[in-house]
């Protein structure tokens, strides 16, 4: 592991343990060259993800610009980082256990606003105006008036 301060290849471990969402090691490390402290986390991949944009262009999946997407969404919104992360580990865990290697962006977006719905409606509502493209303010009347419609039929199932 590269040291993030001078650049040296020649870093060690002092510290192993699972993370708090044990779906990660947590790595304390030291580099001897210039004696910097850093953390490092590894998971696990099962597989090498591709996604395929609208466009038709494929990139490699990106974890973080994943739970990027909970942050905009979620940003000034009382929901924990625990249930966050749980989420963002949910939806990579299915993903990766799919057995494909190529997903579309639109399967991520609809598990993102699926776990949006379960964590804040807000959230929810901010990531749906991105995702569907909302142009007019009827389009958010219809998003809400959905919402208000399965509260009113399963109000414990929002």
């Amino acid at each position: 592991m590269r040291c993030p301060y001078c650049g040296s290849e020649d870093t060690q471990v002092k510290d192993s343990r699972p993370a708090e969402d044990n779906t990660s090691i947590r790595r304390r490390r030291i580099c001897p060259d210039c004696g910097g402290r850093f953390t490092t986390f590894e998971r696990v991949q099962l597989r090498e993800l591709m996604v395929t944009k609208k466009t038709g262009r494929k990139v490699p999946f990106d974890r973080d610009k994943l739970v990027r997407s909970f942050d905009v969404a979620l940003r000034k919104r009382p929901v924990d980082r625990d249930r966050i992360e749980r989420a963002v580990s949910g939806i990579v865990r299915r993903l990766e256990s799919s057995g494909e290697t190529e997903i579309s962006s639109e399967q991520i977006g609809l598990q993102v606003l699926e776990a949006l719905k379960g964590l804040d409606d807000v959230g929810f509502v901010r990531y749906a105006s991105v995702y569907r493209d909302f142009s007019h303010a009827e389009d958010f009347e219809k998003l809400i008036a959905e919402l208000n419609a399965k509260i009113a039929r399963d109000p414990l199932d929002v």
